[in-house]
């Protein structure tokens, strides 16, 4: 077996493990302070919106010997506004103007004709109306927000509003992160992007579900024992399916990276661009938020029960009369909190050390 699917069976039978639940402060903080840094790039910057959200013009040209850089100079000077420039693989240019009109448009066009050296009416030009954008952004904002209460009413059916509520945070919380990103970087939102924050919300559910299942199973009656905490068995489930997380998002992120720095960083595709970083960021974001945020979370809100909370006083009150007496515990070869840092269990230890 790899060192890696030992360990995953190890941290799966609590043999090792890390204490993610007593250090939530810690990622809480964390989480807050690049939420925060999102919000103000966001307010700062704002978003580079493509001309699908705010109306423009693309011109693309045929084989030319003019430069990419030369070209935008030329696409600004002629039209006022910022241009974006790409060389397509044929040798062709395309330039895309944002805030144009369809007189503006045409006068750019001839303009652009007469620096480019070539006829204008090999100039292909596409007019895009902002409405056409507002349209697209009504539909996403209806999307997400129909998705996001489906998410709400199946969590709470499957599991419990707890766990409703701390998938929603990490979903808003990822969603924030990727946005903010977009924002620092100064990549266009498209169409494309829309496309791919919709798409990485079921991603970052998906982690978020499954340690939560496994959650669900260890918490199974947990009133009728005094050996584990609810945050004990919390810290265990997010262990126990650690490894699977981890490799999960290392799966989907290599084809996504390949997209994101070969496709568009070499290739220079720009919708290859807008679709790879917000899935590449956002995949990210998810497996840290499942880890990290929504199950810490749902600790933190069980814990406020009366009944988790008696039997957290219990537990410790066991725990602390052993001690006193010098007796060990039933469970001292499994209690989370000796398996709360990584290396093996003393319990365990001492008890091949009696059978040797």
């Amino acid at each position: 077996m790899s060192k890696l699917g030992n360990l995953g069976a190890r941290l799966h039978r609590g043999e090792v493990g890390y204490d993610f639940i007593g250090k939530r402060k810690i990622w809480y903080g964390l989480s807050i302070l690049i939420t925060i840094t999102a919000i103000v790039a966001l307010a700062v910057r704002g978003l580079n919106m493509g001309i699908e959200f705010q109306g423009g013009a693309v011109f693309t040209t045929p084989k030319t010997d003019v430069s990419v850089s030369q070209a935008q100079t030329y696409a600004e000077e002629a039209s006022g506004h910022d241009a974006i420039v790409q060389e397509l693989g044929s040798g062709s240019l395309r330039i895309q103007v944002g805030g144009l009109d369809t007189d503006k448009s045409d006068q750019v066009r001839a303009e652009l004709a007469k620096d480019l050296n070539v006829p204008e009416d090999k100039i292909a030009a596409e007019l895009v109306g902002p409405s056409w954008g507002e349209q697209i952004a009504t539909k996403a904002w209806t999307g997400l927000g129909v998705f996001m209460i489906l998410v709400v009413i199946y969590l709470a059916i499957a599991f419990e509003w707890r766990m409703a509520v701390a998938a929603l945070v990490a979903l808003i919380h990822d969603l924030t992160i990727t946005v903010g990103i977009y924002s620092l970087v100064g990549f266009e939102v498209t169409v494309g992007t829309v496309i791919g924050l919709l798409t990485i919300l079921g991603y970052s559910l998906y982690d978020t579900v499954v340690v939560f299942d496994s959650l669900k199973e260890q918490t199974k009656d947990i009133t009728k024992q005094t050996r584990y905490t609810y945050s004990e068995l919390a810290n265990r489930s997010i262990n126990g399916t650690l490894v699977r997380s981890i490799n999960t998002t290392v799966v989907a992120l290599l084809p996504v990276a390949g997209l994101l720095f070969i496709g568009g960083g070499v290739l220079g595709a720009g919708m290859l661009n807008d679709i790879s970083l917000s899935l590449f960021v956002g995949l990210a974001a998810g497996a840290y938020s499942s880890i990290f945020i929504a199950t810490p979370l749902v600790a933190d809100l069980k814990e406020r029960e009366p009944s988790i909370k008696a039997l957290r006083k219990r537990v410790l009150a066991k725990r602390a009369s052993a001690a006193a007496k010098g007796e060990s515990l039933d469970a001292a070869d499994d209690l989370p909190s000796e398996a709360a840092v990584v290396g093996p269990r003393a319990g365990r230890r001492g008890a091949q050390e009696r059978r040797g």
